[in-house]
């Protein structure tokens, strides 16, 4: 057979003529760069000379041999990673507020070269083109109305003003929260939307009253920036070490504790409270039915002046405590009055304030030993100090030591007073009962205490509290009078309420 036969039965390869064998070469070859250079051409050689390997390759692979194309690719990767970044920054900058903030304008991409994103990303969203945002109610036409026949709406349609009336409540201050109304198809008729919109006028107008106020006022267990700066100069000159914070609060005052420091005239004790009177007249608006008819402090009161009235009743306080140091009544041991703010020695130890009365818990004996104290205590208060203490409670009753002690005394008044015995009859009927229910079997009525205390011995009959009062009044009266024929208007500060310093008010 001649070779020519044997070439024709050589069957053809279906994926082209097979390119010629690659030569044997050994591992110096292998690692040598001028085979590899070779191999590099002859590969290229062999992909641009045979056309069928070009079917082979996929035409949505990019071009990756030039620079630039890497270049824009590498830019166009950062863009989006920087949108994403940028998507998450807005939501968490805006949370669930109400007016949001928009980070479009930073985008690097161009939406329509961004519209591959997943279905699932929802962090961001172009509020735009929301779909799923309600629409706004349209205007009505200049002309009044809209459609023809039967279909025609005016502008005083019911469902129409509805719509627009939720609509303008996005007006509203952003403090104020109104919801989704437009999404709830909200319909609020003008009643409703006028009483809205007037509520948050006086809102707006309250606050701002209140932020003016708080500015020159003494809130709650807070001071304002006159007061605390009156504090701070107690402490540069040594009257205090250092101010430890708030221990009680009330309907009249803020008390302070501190660490007594020193002063010229007398020594300070160790520890020392502040009680700053609240220069805001909101919470305990009654105080001048306790000043006005004083005659001690008559000339003085002027209900034009808030702050003058509250110096006065710091400077009331004083003088009372100082009647009652005098007498032997256990009470605080004032030290300093500046303007409002009074400072008292501490009743407790190491930073604890003594129980007020209401909250111990006392055994029988205990409990017994206290009500005598306080039956004394009121005895010496009327008849050695000459004053009702006008608010006297278990809440302004202290357990210290084994003993009561009494406090919150800038109430008080003298038994000249006109309305003097009705606040004694008030203590009694307050002390009486708080004794009763802790099973003093000791513990008089509130009639025979009145009595006991006073030494006026109205008669009781038959325990008629309108018949007892109606006596009081009487004795009230006839006091008046007797004092007004005297011509005694005010009784003067005598040495004995003259004890502690005052300071000068010398930035007045």
């Amino acid at each position: 057979m001649d070779q020519s036969g044997l070439t024709a039965e050589t069957p053809k390869n279906p994926w082209g003529p097979a390119g010629p064998a690659a030569p044997a070469c050994s591992l110096t070859e292998v690692m040598s760069e001028q085979l590899a250079s070779q191999l590099d051409e002859e590969n290229n050689v062999l992909v641009t000379a045979d056309p069928a390997v070009d079917l082979l390759l996929p035409e949505d692979v990019p071009d990756t041999t030039s620079d630039l194309m890497l270049a824009q690719m590498l830019q166009m990767q950062f863009d989006r990673e920087f949108d994403d970044q940028l998507r998450r920054e807005e939501k968490k900058f805006n949370g669930d507020s109400k007016v949001s903030i928009s980070f479009e304008n930073y985008r690097m991409v161009h939406p329509y070269e961004d519209s591959d994103s997943s279905e699932d990303e929802v962090d961001w969203q172009d509020t735009r083109c929301d779909p799923y945002r309600a629409e706004r109610p349209q205007t009505t036409p200049r002309r009044g109305f809209s459609g023809k026949g039967k279909n025609i709406t005016t502008k005083h349609d019911e469902d129409t003003c509805g719509r627009k009336n939720t609509a303008r409540m996005e007006n509203f201050a952003p403090e104020v929260q109104v919801g989704d109304g437009l999404g709830m198809d909200l319909k609020l008729s003008n009643q409703v939307f006028n009483s809205l919109k007037q509520h948050c006028y006086s809102e707006q107008r309250r606050s701002a009253r209140l932020h003016e106020k708080k500015e020159h006022s003494t809130a709650e267990q807070a001071v304002d920036p006159r007061t605390r700066l009156m504090m701070y100069k107690m402490v540069n000159a040594g009257v205090l070490e250092n101010i430890n914070g708030c221990i009680s609060t009330g309907k009249e005052s803020v008390v302070f504790h501190a660490d007594g420091g020193s002063l010229e005239e007398q020594p300070v004790p160790d520890e020392v409270v502040l009680k700053v009177f609240k220069t805001t007249l909101n919470e305990f608006k009654n105080r001048d039915r306790y000043i006005k008819d004083d005659y001690r402090f008559k000339d003085r009161f002027s209900k034009l002046n808030p702050r003058k009235i509250i110096r006065l009743w710091a400077e009331k306080e004083m003088h009372n405590l100082a009647r009652m140091k005098k007498a032997g009544v256990p009470c605080p041991e004032v030290v300093l009055l500046k303007k409002h703010v009074l400072v008292m020695s501490f009743i407790g130890k190491d930073h604890v304030p003594a129980p007020k009365l209401k909250d111990v818990t006392l055994g029988p004996e205990d409990m017994k030993t206290a009500y005598h104290q306080v039956l004394q205590m009121m005895q010496q208060l009327y008849q050695d100090c000459n004053l009702v203490h006008a608010d006297l409670s278990e809440y302004n009753m202290l357990w210290f030591e084994g003993k009561v002690w009494l406090i919150d005394v800038s109430q008080s008044v003298e038994p000249t007073h006109p309305h003097g015995l009705e606040f004694l009859f008030r203590d009694c009927r307050n002390v009486s009962t708080f004794f009763q229910k802790r099973g003093v079997s000791e513990a008089l009525n509130v009639y025979d205490l009145f009595n006991a205390v006073s030494g006026l011995n109205v008669p009781v009959g038959a325990e008629d509290e309108a018949e007892f009062m109606s006596e009081i009044v009487a004795l009230e009266k006839r006091n008046e009078d007797h004092v007004q024929k005297r011509g005694k208007k005010t009784f003067p500060v005598s040495s004995e309420d003259s004890g502690p310093p005052l300071k000068p008010d010398a930035d007045d």
